[in-house]
């Protein structure tokens, strides 16, 4: 029939996602509606959804017309912005600074920081800091839930690097997997106690989770993440690591909790904006209060996938340790995307949601990378509360996916790599070096956050997309 209407016409017309849609293309079916044009039909939508109100007594309409409406006692207004600091302003896009200033406006926010690699993300920016009264965000803490850095130091020569690059290039395509398909078969895994938590079992939404989680466990994802050897140098003599000055051959992990943390971001997310419906602009920062059960199911799944994802960093380490017949003499770990019940200075006890941004507290180590060819530093907080005892986690992406692929070209890339003596393996554009930040810059922007104890510089970098 001409006249028929679709569910597209609705969106255009700027009916949101949802039952509204379904209950009124069912009610233009009736049939002293369906003798409408198609013109006056659109007309009649147009002024339903403009003034739902009006239609609440509406024998035709009031389904429809509630269906439009956000239920009043879950509807909660933004407040008076907060204030909060800002660190390296002029390296960041005003699209994250609107996001973070959007964040800063809800109820149950205390405080917030923003770091200096700070780009625009889901929710709140990637490098925010926000810190909340007894209210967890999901899309605060990311999809990839406890993503991390991880560091092994091995008491092996600057020159084993340049010596056996393709013994080591051998030991990173056998050690690691990178994406959804390319896992550990039966008989190259490795078990690990995560796996055996009760979370699998007591939360109903992880009970059918355990499987993904056992078959993805010990690998890497895709996008930026990474394991790639390179060289240490450690600068601090006073570097709690108990590693002399010096120079050695180093290994670092990028990658997170993988399908698991994934699923557990996006099922938590839907449930925080059913309960907890805000203005457009800022429905990705729906909460779930850790009073309630939903908050009370995240806060466990959270914790679950970030442990999950250390033990794939110990996996990743513990193979490449074992193919190269040594020890790490240290390591050092740390992660983001995550939340952490912690105290302010004053006493009360806040949840600091840490997106894409390092813990920092005092005496805390962790490492901020850079890119492909630039240095990442292995770094000590110093607990400076201004910024949540935080810091960046990386350099922070100066061009987005999208504009790195377009603008960029694979001679160009392999050129600049080769210019930096680094092998690469897998990656694409869009992980090009030149799409991010200056590191030094962003350090720059942060030395009140963090001393710096070395540095780690990439050589031989294995991404998703290698053979």
């Amino acid at each position: 029939m001409a006249n028929q209407l679709r569910g597209n016409d609705l969106r255009q017309l700027g009916f949101p996602e949802g039952r509204a849609i379904g209950l009124a293309l069912a009610q233009l079916q009736r049939k002293h509606l369906k003798r409408l044009s198609h013109t006056e039909q659109l007309a009649l939508l147009k002024l339903l959804l403009q003034t739902p109100t009006n239609f609440l007594t509406d024998l035709d309409w009031r389904h429809t017309a509630a269906a439009l409406l956000p239920p009043p006692s879950r509807h909660i207004a933004l407040a008076a912005r907060k204030d909060y600091v800002l660190y390296g302003a002029e390296h960041i896009e005003p699209g994250a600074i609107h996001q973070m200033e959007t964040a800063m406006k809800l109820p149950v926010t205390v405080a917030g920081a923003l770091m200096p690699d700070a780009h625009h993300g889901y929710g709140l920016p990637i490098g925010g800091v926000l810190a909340t009264d007894n209210a967890v965000i999901p899309y605060a803490v990311g999809v990839d839930i406890g993503c991390r850095m991880a560091l092994s130091i091995f008491a092996l020569p600057p020159h084993y690097l340049t010596q056996r690059v393709q013994e080591l290039r051998n030991v990173l395509l056998t050690t690691t997997k990178f994406g959804n398909r390319d896992v550990f078969r039966h008989g190259q895994k490795l078990g690990h106690e995560v796996l055996e938590r009760d979370e699998f079992a007591s939360i109903p939404f992880l009970r059918n989770k355990q499987e993904t989680a056992a078959a993805q466990i010990g690998t890497s994802g895709s996008g930026n993440h990474f394991v790639e050897f390179g060289i240490v140098e450690i600068t601090d003599p006073t570097n709690d690591m108990g590693v002399p000055v010096g120079q050695y051959l180093g290994l670092l992990s990028h990658s997170g909790s993988r399908g698991l943390g994934a699923s557990i971001a996006n099922h938590y997310t839907k449930l925080a904006k059913d309960t907890c419906q805000l203005p457009a602009e800022a429905q990705h920062l729906a909460w779930l209060t850790l009073d309630s059960e939903g908050g009370q199911e995240y806060w466990a799944a959270m914790n679950l996938a970030g442990d999950y994802a250390s033990a794939c960093h110990h996996q990743i380490h513990q193979r490449v340790a074992r193919a190269l017949g040594e020890r790490p003499l240290a390591k050092v770990e740390n992660h983001h995307n995550f939340a952490w019940k912690e105290r302010l200075a004053d006493g009360r006890e806040v949840v600091v949601h840490r997106k894409g941004a390092t813990p920092a507290g005092r005496g805390v180590l962790g490492v901020i990378p850079g890119s492909m060819t630039a240095p990442g530093f292995i770094v000590r907080g110093r607990g400076v509360a201004d910024s949540l005892a935080s810091a960046s986690h990386g350099a922070g992406r100066l061009m987005s996916r999208t504009r790195a692929k377009a603008e960029l070209g694979e001679a160009e890339v392999r050129r600049h790599l080769q210019q930096h003596g680094v092998e690469l393996i897998g990656g694409g554009l869009d992980e090009a070096p030149m799409a991010y930040k200056d590191i030094h810059q962003v350090m720059q922007s942060q030395q009140e956050l963090v001393d710096v104890l070395g540095t780690f510089t990439p050589k031989i970098v294995r991404m998703d997309g290698g053979a």
